[in-house]
């Protein structure tokens, strides 16, 4: 008669009596040493000795950019000198006046000039760049120029980026949440077999990894002018993954606990 061998099963959950960690051998009155087996502990030291329970915790959190970039440009060619300066200035005041009345500050907003001569013509360029942190005042301000200036004017499309004060949040973010994935699964273990947990002894990040958008998005995003805004919030969003060992004393250990077999198949 063959037997079937048993599929392997994978434990998450480690109780390690902490005075027989190491003692792989015992030794006998001959002096021989006998692998696989060890002494048992007296009710004394059954009390007494340090278990642990060790269990690892897994997390995955994400986070929408923080901030929009959006340059305005403004140009003029004309023969005279002051006629181009005179026809992006006016347009450009009324740029900022209008980023000034939906009440963006001015730190928010940075304005750099290109005057040149072309040929036998002067040209002059302003382009304002604009940071919003209001997507929806953002999408409002650019169709609003857009209707009120004329086809000199161009409005690029946004770019939506992090502050590095977000990434760093999102990464601890990452490592909290995994550690207190691993304290519940710990806990769980802990009230099933009838034990009390105890303090953490060691917490570990083995794991960290940092991605952007998602797997579908990469074939859209080679044509990122065609995205809309929505898309491309969700193509500059950052994931961060993290897993954590940790190892916690376990109290008042038992010789042995008790748990209900009448729904595991015999």
């Amino acid at each position: 008669m063959s037997f079937q061998q048993a599929p392997q099963s994978r434990v998450f959950v480690e109780l390690v009596p902490w005075a027989d960690r190491g003692r792989e051998n015992n030794v006998v009155s001959g002096g021989e040493s006998l692998p696989g087996l060890r002494r048992p502990l007296s009710s004394a030291q059954t009390q007494t000795a340090t278990r642990e329970v060790h269990v690892s915790g897994t997390a995955d959190v994400s986070a929408s950019p923080d901030r929009a970039q959006v340059a305005v440009l403004v140009s003029s060619t004309k023969e005279a000198a002051a006629e181009a300066k005179k026809s992006v200035c006016r347009r450009l005041d009324y740029i900022t006046q209008s980023l000034r009345q939906q009440g963006l500050q001015a730190e928010n907003v940075t304005v750099t000039k290109d005057f040149r001569r072309v040929e036998n013509a002067y040209h002059m360029e302003a382009e304002v760049c604009i940071t919003f942190t209001e997507f929806g005042k953002m999408q409002n301000i650019c169709n609003f120029l857009i209707e009120k200036l004329d086809s000199s004017v161009v409005i690029s499309q946004p770019q939506f980026y992090h502050t590095p004060g977000s990434v760093e949040n999102l990464r601890r973010k990452a490592c909290l949440v995994a550690v207190e994935n691993a304290w519940r699964k710990a806990q769980e273990v802990c009230n099933l077999v009838g034990q009390t947990l105890g303090k953490p002894l060691l917490i570990k990040e083995e794991e960290t990894k940092e991605w952007e958008g998602q797997i579908d998005d990469l074939q859209s995003s080679r044509l990122s002018s065609s995205l809309t805004v929505q898309q491309k919030i969700k193509s500059a969003t950052i994931h961060a993954a993290s897993k954590v060992f940790i190892t916690f004393e376990q109290l008042f250990w038992s010789s042995g606990f008790n748990i209900p077999t009448n729904n595991y198949p015999r």
